[in-house]
């Protein structure tokens, strides 16, 4: 698999390439089949999981596929009311905001999400053997963040409350949406998966001493809790430029990394100790010129090569975020070829 080689610096036998939300609304055949269906209910009906994960892969020739789902689903499953508006995110029923709130957090059964299990053995009946399922996760932090806001947010101030002026209530709430993080995680470990990417979306929100001392830990014992199982482990958050060591430390083989920041000083930055992976602007599919696309392509790809000569072990390309929901499937088709094709 080209996508395995790349993320544990062997060799592979082309560019790996796939897109995160590469399945979604920018499919014409996805808008057909999500149609009149809500968000979390798509998210639980197996057969719906393995056609929508599908897509992409048939349509754009992805060297991956990642899974259909969010990463809400695990909170859902433990039962937590909350559901997916449309144009706004993930929303809340009753926002997490105490001690005692914490203390009421359940606990993810496995058979909760036997849904997502049984779509990945459906996946893995269809997917050519040389491309990668990928299974994901949302990080302790990003979830505490939606747990805490009630939904999504631009300035965190009760989630940052929380972690600054109750210390101990946050490290206990992490601890508990560790734990069903993980679970989460070796339920699609032991489904079959080929590697994971766990998404700490807003870290990008946090300092770099706040990022060590309330968020790492967590992170890193999800990292360790599924190092047995041996697929490569990829960590990615948005605006997280002045993370990218730290988000490294917590035991990754792949660093994701957003627009922000040139991919070979990205990999410099965590000292070429693991592959990268990223990042072409997702703006870049939308704007309809093959000459403007293939220049960000080159770019993308040359700092890749920057960087793997200078000791990073691998490159995969993808978007430095996930793609727009009105980006022309062509375009991402065409994209994949011209990766592919360098």
């Amino acid at each position: 698999m080209p996508l395995i080689a790349a993320a544990t610096g062997g060799t592979p036998s082309r560019r790996p390439v796939w897109f995160m939300r590469q399945a979604g609304r920018s499919l014409p055949e996805y808008r057909e089949i999500r149609a009149g269906r809500g968000m979390l209910e798509s998210c639980f009906e197996a057969d719906l999981v393995a056609e929508i994960t599908m897509q992409p892969v048939r349509r754009h020739d992805t060297d991956a596929a990642i899974l259909f789902s969010d990463i809400v689903v695990p909170l859902r499953a433990a039962g937590i009311d909350l559901d997916i508006v449309a144009g706004t995110g993930p929303v809340i029923a009753s926002p997490i905001r105490t001690a005692a709130d914490v203390a009421a957090m359940p606990r993810l059964d496995p058979a909760s999400v036997g849904a997502v299990t049984s779509a990945i053995g459906m996946i893995i009946d269809e997917l050519p053997d040389e491309k990668a399922l990928i299974g994901f996760a949302g990080a302790p932090f990003t979830l505490a963040s939606y747990l805490i806001e009630g939904g999504p947010s631009r300035t965190y101030e009760r989630t940052k409350a929380m972690m600054l002026a109750e210390p101990e209530t946050w490290h206990t709430f992490m601890g508990r949406i560790a734990d069903i993080t993980i679970a989460f995680l070796r339920a699609q470990l032991d489904a079959g998966v080929d590697a994971l990417q766990l998404f700490d979306s807003w870290a990008g929100a946090l300092s770099k001493a706040q990022y060590d001392e309330y968020v790492a830990p967590h992170s890193a014992r999800v990292m360790a809790e599924v190092a047995e199982y041996g697929v490569p482990r990829i960590h990615f958050g948005v605006g997280t430029g002045e993370l990218l060591n730290s988000m490294t430390d917590v035991g990754v083989e792949v660093i994701g990394v957003d627009w922000r920041i040139p991919l070979d000083e990205a990999a410099a930055r965590v000292g070429h100790r693991v592959a990268v992976q990223g990042n072409l602007d997702p703006t870049v599919l939308l704007v309809g010129d093959d000459a403007v696309l293939e220049r960000e392509i080159d770019r993308v790809v040359a700092a890749g090569q920057r960087a793997i000569a200078a000791g990073t072990p691998g490159h995969i390309v993808n978007l430095g975020h996930g793609v727009m929901p009105n980006t022309d499937a062509g375009a991402i088709t065409r994209a994949v070829e011209l990766i592919h094709a360098l």
